[in-house]
């Protein structure tokens, strides 16, 4: 069941990222008097509609995007000068321009979206991935700030009881002959909150790692809150082989891909984790540290579809850093929200953060300078305005607008390249998808 509400609390918010998406584009493309005839959710036959004032707003029966229509998308062939199409390229531009002329009214050519000056182009084709970026910082605020993250604490979860090999398989058990953990020894018990150790205070569980790892194999006095009292210990730990880790906590691995282990101090003990709000700069730094891994994503793509189809072909195992589409995330949406033994906030934080990577996604792809993204707009308009400032200095008159419609071949290519890759993706989701845990 939970995994049902998981995916459709997924489905729910894309559709809204989609939604709202496209309101970034409509709301300043309305203000500056551009006509949108159509404001669409998804795509393939209508479902519903409904016409207020001159925008048809509706959902459509796919829900893989969204449009809007702005009349005049397309300078007409008098305003770039056209001349009769040679060949197929020239044809499907000239079909092109035809077809957004068709769409502005007699004595409205001033509401075309091709007039709009530069900055104003650049507004409207930016407040649709400005939007997904938005949500994207809600949904983190919400997530870190608004319920918090699971942080290790100075509180004591599990208490080994014997000294097990690092490179012990997962679930081994003690034997009688293994020696005892020092934690064991000493008398920690699961639920102590550690004061301090070795007479240093301690506020953290990296603190508290720390000082363990540092320590040599010498009594130490611990001093622990347990049921509402302060309780002095003393341990003595062993130096023993444990993993080497970063500053950021995660295990070291050498080319071989296998723990770098080192002699450190080892007492026996595991934190447990604590619901912990954190502030609000951390979810921003979440946020930008998304988007950079994203655009990292995005440029190294070609070569990761490949690895991924190779990886599917000889039966390989897909690891988590594998690119997903959105059938994917909606597992990956199902997964969080059934994962029981995790409390229902640490849930809802995972599920949040999820859908904020997607909207940083949808951010990211939409700035790619390709046509039909709308990065590819952004580039044209630039590359127009950036004529008509070199001809204001030259003192020259002020050249035609840019003939966008000669980019409708280029768009058709890459909308099918991106329809490819998408139906890929969704396949390969289905027979090999890459699972959480």
């Amino acid at each position: 069941m939970e995994a049902l509400v998981g995916v459709l609390v997924f489905v729910v918010v894309l559709l809204a990222s989609i939604a709202l998406h496209e309101v970034g584009h409509m709301v300043p493309a309305k203000r500056f008097g551009v006509r949108v005839s159509q404001y669409m959710v998804g795509f393939g036959p209508t479902l519903w509609s409904r016409t207020r004032g001159e925008t048809e707003y509706g959902v459509k029966a796919l829900p893989l995007g969204g449009y809007v229509r702005l009349v005049g998308m397309y300078p007409t062939d008098a305003a770039v000068g056209a001349r009769e199409p040679r060949n197929w390229f020239q044809r499907v531009a000239a079909d092109a321009r035809a077809a957004s002329a068709d769409e502005i009214h007699p004595g409205e050519d001033h509401r075309a979206f091709y007039r709009l000056s530069t900055p104003k182009k650049l507004v409207v084709m930016l407040g649709g991935p400005v939007m997904n970026l938005f949500i994207a910082v809600v949904l983190l605020v919400v997530a870190y700030v608004g319920i918090g993250v699971p942080t290790a604490s100075t509180t004591v979860a599990t208490v080994s009881q014997c000294i097990v090999a690092a490179d012990a398989p997962a679930g081994t058990t003690c034997a009688d002959d293994d020696p005892a953990a020092p934690a064991a020894a000493a008398g920690l018990e699961p639920g102590d909150r550690i004061v301090s150790y070795d007479g240093v205070a301690v506020s953290s569980w990296a603190q508290v790692s720390g000082l363990i790892r540092d320590t040599t194999d010498r009594a130490v006095p611990i001093v622990v809150e347990r049921d509402g009292r302060e309780v002095e210990l003393t341990a003595t730990p062993v130096v023993a082989d444990r993993p080497v880790v970063d500053d950021d906590g995660l295990v070291v691995t050498d080319a071989a891909g296998k723990p770098v282990l080192r002699p450190v101090g080892f007492l026996g003990i595991s934190p447990a984790n604590e619901i912990e709000r954190q502030p609000l700069g951390e979810a921003f730094a979440v946020a930008a540290d998304g988007t950079w891994q994203t655009m990292k994503v995005v440029v190294t793509l070609p070569q990761r579809i490949v690895d991924l189809v190779s990886t599917t072909v000889s039966g390989g195992e897909r690891d988590q850093t594998s690119i997903v589409g959105p059938v994917g995330i909606g597992r990956f949406a199902g997964e969080i929200a059934s994962m029981d033994s995790e409390p229902v906030a640490v849930r809802a934080a995972g599920l949040l953060s999820t859908l904020a990577m997607l909207n940083l996604a949808l951010f990211v792809f939409n700035l790619l300078p390709l046509p039909p993204l709308d990065g590819g707009h952004v580039v044209t308009a630039l590359w127009e305005g950036a004529r008509r400032q070199v001809a204001r200095v030259r003192g020259a008159s002020r050249p035609r607008p840019s003939d966008s419609a000669r980019l409708v071949p280029l768009a058709y290519t890459v909308f099918v390249l991106l329809g490819g890759v998408g139906l890929l993706l969704v396949y390969l989701d289905i027979v090999n998808p890459v699972r959480l845990g």
